[in-house]
């Protein structure tokens, strides 16, 4: 593999221009350590840098693309609406059309509203929430990441059930005390909470499979308790389902687990890979937007017509085609196996969590069911197993703590090169 020279050039160049010379902060390596790569170029399983190497990668844009990287289906749905002009900033009938696709395969959508990101989903829903409820507060789970709204960005106080603090300057103090913390997979955490804020909570918001502190997923009964708390206490519960929207299920985490919130946002997948997000749920909740409702929220470019043709046609081919998801349960499931496999037979003990195509392994012994046992992993230890990996034409996310996602463009010997990889990283790993 020839060295990433145009990389590592790039990256000084960019230093002088970008702050920290990225335009998203995990891209620059720093949990991991050496120079990001400059990527020119991807197509179904593999991206190449700028130096022209190839590597296998199980990121896909953070998500976006399930069936991998420039298919030819949804390049088709942009050329075509590429022909009609970029913008319009008019309603489209593509609109239409793909919120109708929405709603029919989203359980908990009646009505739904185009936003640019699932940032700007995540920071609309808190706000209709707070509107339509007229409280102030919400509760959000530790390690739970809603993108970089004001809200979401408190961390924890002077103890686990305490209201936050600001996790980042800029936030005010006054945020932080409207936003309180729980521990996810820890219903008594939340009713503690709930009690103590007593007709004060407009909204919980969770991520129903969370992937932003690696893959966790929700311990049996939890999202089912949760729905019940809700319900008694008039809350509005939120599925932050940015990552897990069309990923896990036709009718994402939701369906798969048969729980159905108030209200949904969505992003990633709905896009086809470009910036879409969205938000939506119970008419009556909906229907509290302006113009309808007094609720402000507007975008210039929200329901862009290529990145609606790019959506749609990606939506439309997973609700026509369910055998997609058997499809990545198994590639995933024979990834995850054969990685197991090289724990047991190098006598190690790391945690590897799964659930349809994400996945995480946690460098630590310990059970991964929350942020504080994600907390326990050995990152020095990762970052040296990411390095190992990328040497090996390995593509991960440069963090222990962010989950990987699965294409159904990874091929049966392309399986077998990852656990390969695996094995011998592991081993490089703890020769040292």
């Amino acid at each position: 593999m020839a060295f990433a020279e145009n990389s590592k050039l790039l990256f000084e160049k960019a230093q002088k221009f970008i702050p920290g010379g990225v335009n998203s902060p995990v891209r620059a390596f720093k949990a991991v350590g050496g120079n990001p790569l400059f990527i020119k170029s991807a197509k179904g399983p593999y991206i190449y840098d700028e130096d022209g190497n190839q590597y296998v990668e199980l990121i896909n844009s953070w998500g976006p693309m399930i069936l991998g990287h420039a298919n030819e289906m949804v390049q088709h749905a942009i050329e075509e609406a590429l022909s009609a002009s970029l913008s319009f900033g008019a309603p489209t009938a593509r609109e239409v059309a793909i919120a109708e696709l929405i709603v029919d395969m989203v359980p908990s959508v009646e009505k739904v509203r185009m936003v640019n990101s699932g940032t700007e989903a995540t920071m609309s829903a808190i706000r209709l929430a707070r509107g339509f409820t007229g409280r102030d507060k919400i509760i959000k789970f530790r390690g739970c990441y809603h993108g970089h709204g004001d809200s979401f960005l408190i961390a924890a106080g002077s103890g686990a059930l305490t209201m936050g603090t600001p996790d980042s300057p800029g936030v005010t103090q006054g945020t932080a005390k409207d936003s309180l913390l729980a521990a996810y997979n820890n219903i008594e955490s939340v009713e503690k909470l709930v009690q103590e804020n007593k007709d004060k909570v407009a909204a919980i918001i969770i991520e129903p499979v969370a992937g932003n502190m690696g893959c966790i997923v929700p311990e049996e009964g939890f999202l089912q308790r949760l729905r019940k708390l809700c319900d008694q206490e008039n809350i509005i519960l939120i599925f932050d389902e940015v990552m897990t929207g069309f990923r896990l299920a036709r009718g994402g985490a939701q369906e798969l687990y048969g729980v159905i919130p108030d209200m949904t946002t969505l992003g990633k997948i709905i896009g086809g890979g470009l910036p879409v997000g969205a938000y939506g749920g119970r008419q009556e909740i909906m229907d509290y937007v302006s113009p309808v409702g007094p609720v402000y929220q507007a975008g210039t470019l929200s329901g862009n017509p290529v990145a609606m043709a790019a959506g749609f046609a990606m939506l439309q081919y997973l609700n026509t085609h369910p055998e997609v998801y058997t499809q990545l349960e198994k590639i995933t499931s024979d990834i995850v196996e054969g990685i197991q496999h090289n724990l047991r037979q190098m006598n190690l003990s790391y945690t590897l969590n799964h659930v349809g195509s994400m996945f995480s392994l946690f460098f630590t012994s310990h059970e991964v069911t929350d942020f504080q046992s994600a907390s326990t992993s050995d990152t020095a230890k990762f970052g040296l197993y990411f390095r190992k990996m990328l040497e090996k034409g390995i593509y991960l996310a440069p963090s222990q703590y962010e989950a990987l996602f699965v294409s159904t463009a990874i091929t049966p010997d392309l399986v077998n090169k990852i656990v390969q990889a695996n094995r011998e990283a592991l081993k490089e790993v703890h020769e040292r």
